[in-house]
């Protein structure tokens, strides 16, 4: 079965150029391959694959997380960068600056500049961390 393989996460993107300065300039991605309408970079051992479409950020969930070991480190360092990260006013969760905390789980959210939905994310994960984003 596909458990055995990588797997890959696809974005849609308006604008290629836009793109690649926001995911190499400001999270540090490294190119793999790039076109006139594609890009691929990795991040640790996994690939994201962005492409130009009409239908960017259409998805109003999450489609990508981080899994990182010091959120408010990386936090800081996005913020810095002039990344600017989503709350939900209707959420349960405790939020601490930027950062839902739930026990020792802690996530924060924010947007590629299509409205991709990108996550930050620490801890063991619970079904308990309830924040949506719209």
């Amino acid at each position: 079965m596909l458990g055995r393989y990588d797997v890959s996460v696809s974005l849609a993107v308006k604008d290629i150029a836009t793109a690649r300065s926001f995911y190499i300039d400001k999270l540090g991605l490294m190119v793999e391959k790039e076109s006139a309408d594609e890009a691929t970079y990795s991040s640790g051992h996994v690939k994201l694959h962005v492409y130009e479409s009409s239908q960017a950020g259409s998805n109003k969930a999450t489609a990508a997380t981080w899994e990182v070991e010091n959120i408010e480190s990386e936090v800081v360092e996005l913020r810095n960068l002039g990344i600017e990260f989503e709350h939900d006013t209707n959420s349960s969760t405790q939020l601490e600056g930027d950062i839902y905390v739930d026990g020792s789980e802690k996530a924060a959210w924010f947007k590629d500049p299509d409205g991709n939905v990108l996550c930050l994310h620490s801890g063991v994960r619970s079904e308990r961390l309830d924040v949506h984003l719209t």
